[in-house]
């Protein structure tokens, strides 16, 4: 089984890489090109997967950051993130890891319930953000938010650490909410 290390490759100079896995392609998508819009002093690159393990046979910068991505209305996306999950080494939750729940804004339509992404988000001591993705103010407030994040992981923020991430995003136990 192929694990995803934080060390695998030698960070670039000047680059930051964050890795969105999550079965919506298109939302995932419109997510990358909004945060490549982002002006950012690093060069950014973002890969998508729609699950973990990555292919071994491909050629990939290091990874800086991780975003699973949840569909609230899909139980299948939350069984994919789980899943994927057993494909990353220990040291990426060290700062490194983040959730992010989509379509909290249609509670009627939910298939998986907040406190279940909250309960996964505490059980990786990650943070968890959420963001109606199909509506564009938020997913451009998001990208904003995930580029910021990224830089902090890639360690292109003069002292902030990885390891100061959760407390960052969140100061207390409720998760921050993008959107409705």
């Amino acid at each position: 089984m192929a694990v995803l290390r934080p060390q695998d490759q030698l960070p670039g100079l000047n680059t930051a890489t964050i890795l969105l896995v999550g079965t919506e392609d298109a939302l995932l998508q419109q997510l990358a090109d909004s945060m490549l819009k982002e002006d950012c002093a690093s060069d950014l690159k973002v890969h998508l997967a729609q699950s973990l393990p990555l292919p071994s046979d491909v050629t990939r910068p290091r990874i800086d950051l991780i975003v699973f991505v949840v569909n609230l209305h899909s139980k299948y996306s939350l069984q994919n993130v789980e899943e994927s999950l057993r494909h990353v080494d220990a040291a990426f939750f060290l700062g490194k890891v983040g959730f992010l729940a989509t379509g909290a804004g249609r509670d009627s339509h939910c298939s998986v319930h907040h406190n279940t992404v909250l309960r996964l988000a505490q059980a990786y001591r990650s943070p968890l953000l959420f963001c109606d993705l199909e509506v564009e103010s938020f997913r451009v407030s998001m990208a904003q938010r995930l580029v910021r994040m990224l830089q902090i992981c890639a360690g292109h923020v003069p002292g902030v650490s990885a390891l100061n991430l959760l407390s960052l995003v969140s100061s207390s136990e409720d998760p921050f909410v993008e959107g409705p």
